[in-house]
């Protein structure tokens, strides 16, 4: 549930490699570094110290370690692919504290209860508030395979959330709930603010490249989450916790540096192929990873829960195969 999206553009394909071989190091990066980035995910918030059996809760300390990671990554790929000059910064700064808002609910939604498969599935289903935005907001209209999408997603979450075994792990607290709704109202929030953004910098004729779009906007996302964390305290009492826990610490250095990585095989599957290839890549990815957390992090689910599963699956994979056949929202 990581961070495995973004709105730059698509630059020409590099030259060199064949295609075949790119799209192994691209998708290969994106899947190796993402899904160990949601195994330790669950990992940090499921963790209970030994020393007091207190809980890792401080999601905007995360984000502000997280964040600050893919500053430095970005600050450096910057410098190599060149800086591009008169970027807009204001939407840069309004998407990224709604990006990084979105992405600490989903953390405090794991932290409050809710299981890493309900959650990771749920937010397989930002299409829904975005489609909400649209018709409230954008006039489009949509048709009838695009809200069966969208209710076989929430369905199928609803579902498997409704059918884990006892004691399996994760009781989806209904705090969490709430906060994983908070997540896909701000993922609908960042998409709108998103498209402005690429609006702005096409008005004053500006075209950003891949790691500007990285740099800018977490460090817009770290500069929020530095500030809501302060005001929380989350940034005492989170060094406090790792200080006291050091065998936690190692789990979030390796989290934020997965996040940086993921992020640089992202923009790199981007500089080469249509946004549908990395659309796939993430999509299926958000999959494997609620197939591994089930596996290996000891989520029991009964027949009901597994009909669930399919029932997500199904909505997930039918929207990615209206993607590549290009069916897009029609304006009134």
């Amino acid at each position: 549930m990581g961070s495995d999206s973004s709105s730059a553009g698509t630059p020409a394909a590099a030259p060199g490699l064949p295609d075949s071989m790119k799209l192994l190091i691209g998708a290969g990066g994106i899947y190796g570094a993402f899904l160990y980035y949601g195994s330790l995910q669950e990992d940090v918030f499921r963790f209970v110290s030994s020393v007091d059996g207190t809980s890792f809760k401080q999601a905007w300390f995360l984000q502000v370690l997280e964040a600050l990671a893919n500053v430095v990554i970005g600050f450096i790929g910057m410098q190599i692919t060149g800086p591009t000059k008169g970027i807009p910064l204001r939407m840069f700064g309004i998407s990224g504290a709604a990006q990084v808002s979105a992405k600490a609910c989903t953390s405090l939604a794991l932290a409050n209860g809710l299981s890493f498969p309900v959650a990771t599935l749920a937010k397989s289903g930002k299409m829904a508030p975005v489609m909400a935005g649209s018709l409230l907001l954008g006039g489009a209209t949509y048709t009838l395979r695009e809200y069966l999408q969208v209710a076989c997603i929430i369905g199928g979450t609803a579902v498997v959330s409704l059918g884990k075994k006892k004691g399996s792990g994760g009781d989806n607290s209904m705090l969490g709930v709430f906060y994983i709704v908070m997540s896909l109202v701000l993922d609908g929030v960042t998409a709108g603010f998103q498209k402005r953004l690429k609006t702005e910098t096409a008005k004053v004729g500006v075209k950003p490249k891949p790691y500007d779009f990285m740099f800018w906007t977490n460090l817009f996302m770290c500069i929020t989450a530095v500030v809501v964390a302060g005001v929380l305290g989350e940034i005492n009492s989170g060094g406090a916790f790792l200080i006291a826990n050091p065998e936690i610490t190692s789990k979030i250095i390796k989290f934020c540096i997965c996040s940086a990585v993921g992020q640089s095989f992202i923009f790199y599957t981007i500089a080469n192929f249509d946004p549908l290839v990395l659309s796939t890549v993430t999509t299926t990815r958000k999959i494997f990873s609620v197939l591994l957390s089930i596996f290996l992090k000891g989520h029991s689910l009964s027949l009901v829960g597994w009909s669930g599963i399919g029932m997500a699956v199904s909505g997930i994979l039918s929207e990615l195969q209206a993607k590549a056949s290009g069916n897009k929202p029609k304006s009134k």
